[in-house]
């Protein structure tokens, strides 16, 4: 059982009463920006109860959603191919390669120009974000499992199928998870990014247009609100892990 993170809740209140400080004092770099009370007056008569808000929520976790299981759904068969068929590797590696650096972000003009709907392009973005970490992970996560393993299970009379769902599979487990925790995260970044260019509705626009109209108690509210639906996600990905990994439980 866990117990309550008392250093982390000191930790989150002294940035809070720093932030308030220098706002108040209009410490050097703090001139424009919101104090504490601000934010939250504003947040609680304008946001607290307004639907639109709300969807920009439910947008936004949409778009996650969908982006982040089809990377899924489709990155590990994808790594495990290549961890297991050499010659599928050779042939289809050096196209992942090749695409792995583009930055998510540089795929936004042809995403809008390829796919019917700015809905599909955010999506097809939020999916590139994680797709690509999945892959190299599990495709590593196979290359890593030690040879002599699988030549023991082998000299014993596994079949190749058994030593995949038996040996392969759980050895591999771990490096999903890696995987997923760090994709989530690199899913909500190009998220927000895509829906500042190319979405009307969304935290990131939030916080978007809080920054056109020089607003920034909107702006901090959009950048709050896109931590705390990160951390929520985290913790949905974490949740799912350890049903993955049992045996890491505490």
């Amino acid at each position: 059982m866990k117990y309550f993170n008392w250093r982390g809740a000191v930790s989150v209140g002294c940035f809070i009463l720093l932030w308030e400080i220098l706002a108040r004092t209009r410490a050097p770099g703090f001139e424009t920006i919101p104090t504490v009370l601000e934010v939250i007056d504003t947040f609680w008569m304008d946001y607290l109860s307004d639907a639109k808000y709300w969807q920009a929520w439910a947008a936004s976790f949409e778009r996650v959603a969908y982006g982040f299981v089809i990377s899924q759904v489709l990155g590990i068969p994808l790594g495990l191919l290549l961890g297991t068929r050499e010659k599928f590797d050779e042939l289809v590696f050096p196209v992942v390669e090749i695409l792995r650096p583009i930055p998510p972000l540089a795929w936004v003009p042809i995403s809008i120009l390829f796919w019917p709907t700015n809905e599909t392009s955010i999506v097809f973005i939020t999916f590139i974000g994680a797709f690509f970490i999945i892959v190299i992970n599990v495709r590593d996560g196979v290359r890593s499992i030690k040879k002599e393993h699988l030549w023991l299970a082998m000299s014993l009379g596994a079949t190749p199928a058994r030593i995949f769902r038996r040996i392969i599979v759980p050895s591999v487990i771990p490096s999903i998870a890696v995987g997923m925790t760090v994709g989530i995260a690199v899913t909500w970044n190009v998220l927000i990014a895509a829906e500042m260019i190319a979405s009307d509705v969304g935290l990131g626009r939030l916080t978007w247009e809080g920054y056109v109209s020089n607003t920034p108690t909107v702006v901090i509210i959009g950048m709050i609100s896109i931590g705390l639906a990160g951390y929520l996600s985290t913790l949905v990905v974490t949740y799912v892990e350890k049903k993955m990994m049992p045996w890491r439980q505490k």
